[in-house]
């Protein structure tokens, strides 16, 4: 697997020799990580500041100076069930990005904090046969309820099923699958428009929370996804998946520097229990170097 930022930034740090030319590189190495090049750009400008009103020489300090600059930019949010009410929470995402593991990953995480079994499914990716089924097979290793439709069936339909069920049945939580993928993208936020407006209908007394799936790997396209999503339908918070598998993982400093958005959970590795709650500075330790 290619180096984490943290150790190149380490092996940095520790060969400095002072000048334009190391800055340069470390500006290069944040655009790697994902951090993209705009916040690179302002985050090195004030570490050179920093550097020079005070002399700072050694890795420690500039590891902690660039620290220190990041973390503001990095937030969690915190999804605590609601007692006495119907959570709702809607995942969106594009296709490939982990969104239907993801969706049994957090299945998994409330059974065990709040939830039990009261825990239903809703496969409202409708458009591909693939997604539907695979929420099934996770809700069946799970012993979870999973609607579903036929395919091509109306989104909103199967979601707005599950809900009323959910209602009846009880149940604590619904974990809604979403398309991540339409011929347009205005008809990808047409949908979720359509969606959104279906989960206010039906459940205005809910906890209603609408969670955006980017992968860890996916670059600055990650960025162009979370505007995308969030003009749709206006988004609560990040969940980063993948985050196990890439050198990078910085583009949660983008997408909250640009949207404000938080993030709520990381995904660390294939297995279902693979789903940690954000801890920002565990987070950034990992990227810089863990200094």
């Amino acid at each position: 697997m290619p180096k984490r930022l943290g150790s190149k930034l380490k092996e940095l740090f520790g060969r400095r020799k002072g000048g334009e030319e190391f800055f340069e590189e470390l500006e290069d190495m944040l655009i790697e990580a994902d951090i993209g090049a705009t916040v690179a750009f302002e985050v090195v400008d004030e570490l050179r500041a920093d550097a020079r009103r005070s002399k700072l020489s050694t890795r420690e300090e500039l590891a902690a100076a660039l620290g220190e600059r990041l973390r503001p930019y990095l937030s969690r949010v915190e999804l605590p069930l609601v007692e006495d009410q119907l959570n709702v929470f809607l995942v969106l995402g594009v296709n490939g990005v982990g969104k239907t593991t993801t969706i049994a990953k957090l299945a998994q995480y409330y059974r065990e904090h709040g939830a039990g079994e009261g825990v239903a499914l809703a496969a409202g990716d409708t458009f591909r046969a693939a997604a539907v089924e695979q929420l099934s097979l996770h809700g069946q290793k799970l012993g979870l309820r999973v609607v579903s439709q036929s395919s091509g069936a109306d989104p909103g339909a199967v979601i707005f099923d599950t809900i009323e069920s959910a209602k009846t049945r009880g149940e604590r939580l619904v974990l809604a699958d979403t398309a991540g993928r339409m011929h347009t993208k205005a008809n990808l936020v047409a949908e979720l428009g359509k969606v959104d407006r279906i989960v206010r209908s039906r459940s205005p007394g809910s906890n209603y929370k609408k969670l955006l799936v980017i992968d860890a790997t996916t670059g600055q396209n990650g960025l162009r996804q979370a505007e995308t999503f969030h003009e749709a339908v206006g988004v609560d918070a990040v969940v980063l998946a993948k985050y196990d598998s890439t050198a990078r993982g910085g583009i949660l400093v983008p997408i909250a520097k640009n949207l404000g958005l938080g993030c709520a959970y990381i995904g660390t590795g294939e297995k279902l229990s693979d789903l940690e709650p954000f801890d920002p500075d565990r987070y950034l330790a990992e990227l810089v170097g863990g200094v």
